[in-house]
């Protein structure tokens, strides 16, 4: 691996730079004086088809809730910043990974189609089926279209019309724009005369086959779903993916028999910074068998093989699982949580708890989720097992938080549309929640560490200039005032001249002047301390000439 992907001096860093003046205290991290890494090489050639994770989602719920929180705990480890990074702070394209909004503007067509290949099946009927899905709560069939694609057909579980197939069309496809691979996921309409049976079809449980699928039991099954006034079935149609599946991915170390799969799970920034995406989406069912890892060929060499990783199935976000469960403290605290449970104990159950007020807006087709009591950084999942979440630090949230403000109201909107939701007024109030819930998670984050971001020397290069997202996307309240102190250095971390001191402006740009050092790659530090609300932190942005003599940033560190 390059050592420009990440920051090169990931195994320099601890120590102050040889010569650095003692006032500056640089970090002692350095950069090659190279373009930033943008595609990691992850797909190199894994001839032999990796075993598959055997999942037993008991197992999976008591290690990751009893005993490896305790054996985690007894290793004493000390926190360790994510690994997957490269020099600019950012998560490179991989096989889990691929930058969409957070680098470029998605037009509303995108995002309504969002991860699609071969698009809706419900033009192409009769859907033959081929067995009972296994798993989940809901009913569904592995059916295939007249095209001969092959998809898994679920409905919405009784009592709650349109929620659970409203919501793994929006997640899948908000998520598929933040950057992660997600199934094809459609909203379907179709008439039981639509399903034909194939003469093998099978009913099939977590034990197996157990028996024939015919027509009665079919229609058995298809009584138990909501139907329509006019007679038709609502379905939410999930492509199934290319490639031999593998199960999901470990939340902890690497997979078995791929030498591709290098950084453990639970340091890779795309999986940690996946927390602030899940919480503003409620996504409360993150746990192994809800990802899943496929062996494909690469589509432009069939010959070569490498694995792909997935998120899958959403159905229980957007408050759907609170609203299912009935259990309003979903998102607030684990499902077995004994520090929740002691803290109530010692408050007596008299304390005022962040979801006693939260009620179902009345909406069909809406979970219960708000805006008012989310609170982004006591946000959980149903169970702590899923340790990326557990690990994430600040830097990994703020990675998360940038790319989460890159929608627009409009492009929620579209992305919300697809779900087919039968009420216009559902589609208002998840917009608008969802809206509301992204500031908040923003807002959180942006104070957490400098929200500072496209870093980027002035038309003359005379100047380095960045914005600053608290500011830009007006979040921060009217009495704060932004303040930075700019000051840079060379190589050794020796000053450049005097500080300069600049005052926030309302459309968050800022440009200080840069003048390099005066070697020959011109290797400049510049530190810039934001000072907001009470807070003082430091960026630091490194710089160099490129071929052409012209001033580039190579590299930013955030401590």
């Amino acid at each position: 691996m390059s050592a420009r992907f990440g920051f090169l001096a990931a195994a320099l860093a601890a120590a102050p730079a040889a010569g650095c003046a003692p006032e500056a205290r640089l970090p002692g991290v350095r950069f090659a004086n190279a373009a930033p890494v943008a595609a990691v090489d992850d797909r190199r050639d894994v001839p032999d088809r990796p075993p598959e994770r055997a999942f037993s989602r008991l197992a999976y719920n008591f290690d990751g809730s009893f005993f490896r929180l305790v054996t985690r705990a007894l290793e004493l480890p000390r926190p360790r910043r994510a690994l997957g990074v490269n020099a600019l702070d950012e998560v490179p394209d991989s096989t889990w990974f691929t930058n969409r909004i957070g680098v470029r503007e998605l037009s509303l067509d995108e995002l309504r189609r969002g991860a699609a290949v071969v698009g809706s099946p419900e033009p192409h009927r009769p859907w033959t089926i081929h067995s009972t899905k296994v798993g989940g709560v809901s009913i569904g069939f592995i059916i295939t279209d007249a095209r001969g694609e092959r998809w898994l057909l679920k409905f919405d579980r009784a009592g709650f019309p349109e929620a659970e197939t409203a919501t793994e069309v929006i997640v899948s496809k908000l998520l598929w724009a933040c950057g992660y691979n997600v199934p094809e996921d459609h909203v379907v309409y179709f008439r039981p005369g639509d399903l034909v049976l194939a003469p093998d079809a099978v009913v099939k449980d977590w034990g197996g086959e157990r028996g024939r699928l015919d027509r009665a039991e079919l229609e058995r099954a298809l009584a138990r779903i909501v139907h329509e006034p006019d007679g038709r079935i609502r379905g939410m149609a999930s492509r199934m993916v290319d490639g031999k599946p593998l199960g999901g991915h470990a939340a902890e170390g690497t997979r078995a028999g791929d030498p591709n799969d290098r950084i453990p799970h639970e340091l890779r920034r795309d999986l940690r910074g996946a927390y602030v995406f899940f919480s503003w989406l409620d996504q409360t069912d993150a746990k192994e068998d809800n990802s899943l890892d496929v062996w494909v060929a690469d589509p432009a060499d069939p010959g070569r093989h490498y694995v792909k990783h997935y998120l899958i199935d959403f159905g229980a976000s957007l408050g759907t699982q609170a609203r299912f469960s009935s259990n309003l403290r979903e998102g607030y605290t684990y499902l077995l949580d004994f520090p929740d449970l002691l803290e109530e104990l010692a408050m007596l159950g008299l304390g005022a708890r962040p979801w006693a007020h939260r009620a179902w807006s009345g909406l069909r087709g809406v979970g219960m989720l708000e805006a008012a009591a989310f609170r982004p950084g006591a946000w959980k999942a149903a169970t702590p097992a899923y340790l990326p979440f557990r690990v994430a630090d600040d830097q990994d949230k703020l990675w998360a938080a940038k790319i989460l403000m890159r929608f627009t109201r409009e492009q929620i909107r579209a992305v919300v549309e697809t779900a087919r939701l039968s009420d216009p007024r559902a589609v208002d109030y998840l917009v608008e929640t969802l809206v509301a819930r992204q500031r908040i998670a923003a807002r959180h984050w942006f104070s957490r560490l400098p929200p500072l971001d496209r870093f980027a020397p002035g038309d003359d290069g005379q100047a380095l200039c960045f914005d600053d997202l608290m500011l830009s996307y007006r979040l921060a309240p009217a009495s704060v005032d932004t303040r930075y102190t700019v000051t840079a250095y060379d190589g050794g971390g020796r000053p450049l001249g005097a500080s300069s001191e600049l005052r926030g402006d309302p459309s968050g740009r800022a440009c200080a002047p840069l003048v390099l050092a005066p070697d020959r790659d011109g290797y400049t530090i510049v530190r810039i301390e934001t000072h907001w609300a009470r807070h003082t932190r430091a960026t630091y942005v490194h710089l160099a000439r490129d071929a052409s003599g012209a001033p580039r940033v190579i590299g930013v560190w955030r401590p």
